[in-house]
């Protein structure tokens, strides 16, 4: 047994001689810690009122209830029954944050594989910050602050405020591996369900083109669904780590990359001819052209088959949604002489002070 964390378990509980309690843990690899947390909470065995701790080199320590019977870790150890600080609130009192500190301290972030992204804003201290955000997430060992998007290439600016400071990880939602640099390419943690809506929409046998692919972020699930995935990507950071994470899920036979302008793929012809569903990711995909055209939505338009379905994202002024996109791709659908049935809306997060994220489902025939 080592001494101050714990021991190899032969039961449930267990108390010191003082009478301190010990609970169990499951030992996995520091890599895999994300994936098994959403399997033991899936499975009903993750103890989330205590934190994840390192238990050796390369190891961390899970907590949870009982043995899990369904996911496959290291080993079943006894912890001292340390109970979790439950909020970055509780780690910053902890430090001496005064209530108006606390009151400008961020009040969201997310983890992202071994990294978690948090927008500072105006909190003082970052470097505190990122301090109690990796004691309050054991399995995390670097925090970057988010301080935007730009470019055409959409990439990201972040800043190291604690920890090891390597921005490449690995991200695992519910099964679908995605392999990035957070200091390269964007991710977008609020966008989760909607990954995973799209994974859980298509057929076997679909043909999709994912017109702004990134790392894979829609052309994943969908792969891994069975569907055949045009995925079309301009960057070149992020098109690498898409060719990646098609051979990482597996599906590199389902998705055919291409690194290129979408408008050019489609104005070259697709093979196999237009396709069964078309996925725009990108928020400004649906913005007016000069010449009263629409700069994206009308290749979309050229390349699905009749019948097929649209998955339109936009950043919507809050006072235009849904009218505003659904009134776009009217107007787009009109000038090539077809029509629209919108199938669903969602409001997928907000994106910015008084603006949206929206998504229009569209059959066009």
């Amino acid at each position: 047994m080592r001494e101050g964390d714990g021991g190899s378990a032969d039961a449930p509980d267990a108390t010191d001689a003082d009478g301190t309690a010990r609970q169990l843990a499951a030992v996995v690899a520091k890599p895999r810690a994300e994936s098994v947390i959403d399997a033991l909470e899936a499975e009903g065995v993750y103890d989330d009122s205590r934190s994840v701790g390192s238990w050796d080199e390369d190891g961390v320590a899970v907590p949870v209830t009982a043995p899990p019977e369904t996911v496959e870790v290291r080993e079943i150890v006894q912890q001292v029954g340390k109970r979790r600080l439950r909020s970055l609130e509780d780690h910053l009192r902890q430090r001496g944050w005064t209530d108006a500190e606390l009151d400008v301290a961020p009040s969201s972030w997310a983890v992202v594989g071994s990294v978690v992204l948090v927008a500072m804003g105006e909190a003082p201290r970052p470097g505190e910050v990122g301090e109690a955000l990796l004691a309050l997430h054991g399995e995390a060992d670097t925090v970057l602050a988010r301080n935007g998007i730009s470019g055409t290439h959409r990439e990201p600016d972040v800043t190291v405020v604690a920890g090891e400071g390597d921005t490449e990880t690995v991200h695992t939602e519910h099964g679908t591996e995605y392999a990035l640099d957070l200091a390269e390419v964007m991710f977008s943690p609020g966008n989760k369900a909607e990954r995973v809506r799209m994974g859980e929409l298509v057929e076997p046998g679909e043909r999709v083109l994912d017109m702004f692919a990134g790392i894979g972020y829609f052309t994943l699930p969908m792969a891994r669904a069975g569907a055949e995935v045009i995925a079309v990507e301009h960057n070149p950071t992020a098109f690498r780590y898409l060719v990646e994470n098609t051979v990482r899920n597996g599906v590199d036979g389902l998705v055919h990359p291409y690194r290129a302008d979408c408008r050019e793929v489609i104005e070259a012809g697709l093979d196999g001819g237009p396709v069964d569903r078309v996925v725009m990711g990108y928020y400004e995909a649906s913005e007016p052209a000069d010449d009263g055209g629409f700069v994206y939505l009308d290749h979309a338009l050229d390349a699905l088959a009749p019948g097929g379905i649209l998955h339109m994202h936009e950043a919507t002024p809050e006072q235009l949604v849904f009218d505003r996109p659904i009134e776009r791709l009217e107007a787009a659908a009109a000038n090539a002489g077809r029509s629209v049935e919108i199938r669903d809306t969602r409001r997928v997060k907000s994106h910015s002070e008084g603006v949206v994220h929206v998504v229009v489902d569209a059959r066009v025939e």
